[in-house]
C-alpha cells in the first residue's frame, strides 16, 4: 500500500490525512507498512529560466560521447583545448610558486594588492587615470557582472546590451526583477553598433548600458568615433552607467581598439577584464572590473558592491598570482599566440564562404565567427541546425538565437581556435552536412 503527500494534506486510498501526521497516524503507517511519497519540490523561477546556450549543447555532446563518438567542439573559447595555445610558462610557475610558498589561504576581498596595481598599470596605458582603489578583482567576469548587477539593478530596472550578446547579459538581470532590452547591431555592415537604435530604446530605467568591445560573438570592434558616440547616448541620462566589457581587448586585428573609459569624461564607466582569453587561462577564474567615475557619482553603488565582495571572501589567492606573473613579465609570447588565431580565423572565414548555404563577415576581433545560414532549409530553426549536426556529423556549434533570441536568429556561433587540420575536418563534416550527404 502506498501513503502519497498532497499538498496541506495526505491520503491513503481516499482516506484523508491530516497534513501533521500525528503520532497515531505513523503507527497505523507503520502497522499498515505503506510508504510515504512526498510531491516533488518546486523550483525557483529564477534557476528554472536561467539558460547557457554555450554549455547547455554541451549535454546531448556529452552523451554522444558516452556511447563512443568522437565530437570535435567548436562551441566554448577556450584557447586550452587547442595546440599551440597554452598558458605561458612563467604565468604556471608563478601559480605553482604561490601554492609550494603556501600563499594560497585567504586573500583581500578586493584582490591581493600587487595585482590591482598591474591591472591599474595596464588600465592606465589605455589610456585613462586608473587607481588600484579603483580596481577589484573577482571570479572572472561572469562574477563581476552578478556583483554589477546585484548592486544597480531593482525591480523595474533595464540594462541595454547589444544584440547578440554573451548569454549572462541577458540571464542575470532577471535575478533581480530587471530586464534586458537588446539594441541591434547592423548584421549587414559588419554588426556594427546601431546608435540610433540605442537613442530609440535609452530611458530612465536603463541602468547600465552595455558595450562588449570586441563583441562577443561577432568580433566587431567600433571606431574611437562610434566609442564617442556611445557615450554621448548615455551622456543624457544621469542615472545611467556604461559597462565596457573588455576581454578580447588583445585581440583587436581591427586597429580600431579604444578602451571606452579613455574616451568619457563625465559618464561613469566600469571596464571588465581578466585572464581567461588574452592570457589564455580561463580555468583560473580571475576577472576585474575597474571602475572609472571622473564625477565621483557611484560612491554609494561602490559602497554596495565592495560590501557584496566582502560578503564572498576572495578570489582565488594563487591563481591571483599567476595573473601578476603575465601582466608584469614578459609578453612577447603574445604575438605568436596571436598569429596562430589569426590564421585560423582567415583560414575558417575562407572555408565557411566556400560552402554553399554559409555566408559570414569578417570580425574586427576575437576569436569567433558568428555564421550566417542561408540554406533555406536550415535557416528557420538555428538551434535545430546545430543539434542536428551533432548528432548526425559530431560537430558541436552555438545556435546564434542563444546569444539572441531575435537578433542571432539564423545564425551559429563557433570558435576559430582548433589547428587548421582540425578546422578542414569540421568544415568537410559540415558541407556534407548541408549536402545532405
Amino acid at each position: 500500500m502506498v501513503v502519497v503527500a498532497e499538498v496541506g494534506q495526505w491520503h491513503r486510498e481516499g482516506v484523508r490525512i491530516p497534513m501533521g501526521f500525528p503520532e497515531p497516524w505513523k503507527q497505523l503507517v507503520k502497522l499498515l507498512d505503506c510508504e510515504i511519497v512526498r510531491p516533488p519540490i518546486e523550483v525557483s523561477k529564477r534557476a528554472s529560466s536561467i539558460e547557457y546556450a554555450i554549455r547547455d549543447v554541451v549535454v546531448p555532446a556529452i552523451e554522444l560521447e558516452k556511447d563512443g563518438h568522437e565530437i570535435i567542439r567548436l562551441n566554448i573559447g577556450d584557447p586550452l583545448a587547442y595546440e599551440g595555445l597554452q598558458t605561458p610558462s612563467h604565468m604556471v610557475e608563478a601559480y605553482k610558486e604561490a601554492l609550494d610558498s603556501q600563499d594560497n589561504g585567504y586573500g583581500p576581498s578586493y584582490g591581493i594588492s600587487p595585482l590591482r596595481e598591474a591591472i591599474a598599470s595596464a588600465e592606465k596605458k589605455k589610456g585613462w587615470g586608473c587607481s588600484e582603489d579603483d580596481v577589484y578583482v573577482t571570479h572572472g567576469v561572469t562574477e563581476a557582472l552578478q556583483i554589477i548587477f546585484a548592486a544597480f539593478l531593482e525591480p523595474g530596472d533595464t540594462v541595454l546590451a547589444p544584440g547578440p550578446h554573451y548569454p549572462p547579459y541577458m540571464a542575470y538581470p532577471q535575478m533581480y526583477g530587471a530586464k534586458t532590452i537588446e539594441y541591434k547591431l547592423n548584421s549587414q555592415d559588419g554588426w556594427k553598433i546601431d546608435l540610433h537604435d540605442i537613442r530609440s530604446k535609452m530611458d530612465d530605467s536603463v541602468r547600465l548600458l552595455v558595450l562588449i568591445n570586441p563583441n562577443n560573438p561577432t568580433g566587431n570592434v567600433p571606431t574611437k568615433q562610434e566609442i564617442d558616440d556611445f557615450i554621448s547616448l548615455a551622456r543624457d541620462y544621469p542615472k545611467c552607467t556604461i559597462i565596457s566589457d573588455e576581454i578580447y581587448d588583445g585581440l583587436d586585428f581591427s586597429g580600431n581598439f579604444v578602451s571606452l573609459a579613455s574616451r568619457s569624461q563625465d559618464v561613469p564607466v566600469i571596464v571588465l577584464n581578466g585572464v581567461s582569453k588574452v592570457y589564455f587561462a580561463p580555468g583560473w577564474r580571475i576577472g576585474y572590473m575597474a571602475w572609472h567615475d571622473p564625477l565621483d557619482v557611484l560612491s554609494k553603488v561602490r559602497d554596495g558592491a565592495e560590501r557584496l565582495l566582502r560578503s564572498r571572501l576572495c578570489a582565488s589567492t594563487p591563481a591571483q598570482y599567476g595573473y601578476l606573473a603575465g601582466l608584469s613579465g614578459k609578453s612577447d609570447w603574445m604575438d605568436g599566440h596571436r598569429a596562430k588565431i589569426r590564421r585560423r580565423l582567415e583560414y575558417s572565414l575562407e572555408r565557411i564562404n566556400s560552402i554553399e548555404g554559409l555566408e559570414c563577415q569578417a570580425p574586427g576581433g576575437a576569436f569567433y565567427l558568428f555564421v550566417k545560414i542561408t540554406d533555406p532549409v536550415h535557416s528557420l530553426d538555428d538551434k535545430k541546425f546545430v543539434l542536428d549536426l551533432l548528432h548526425e556529423k559530431h560537430v558541436l556549434l552555438v545556435h546564434g538565437s542563444g546569444f539572441s533570441p531575435d537578433m542571432g536568429r539564423g545564425h551559429f556561433r563557433m570558435v576559430c581556435l582548433p589547428e587548421v587540420e582540425l578546422l578542414s575536418e569540421a568544415f568537410d563534416r559540415i558541407e556534407s552536412f548541408l549536402n545532405g550527404l
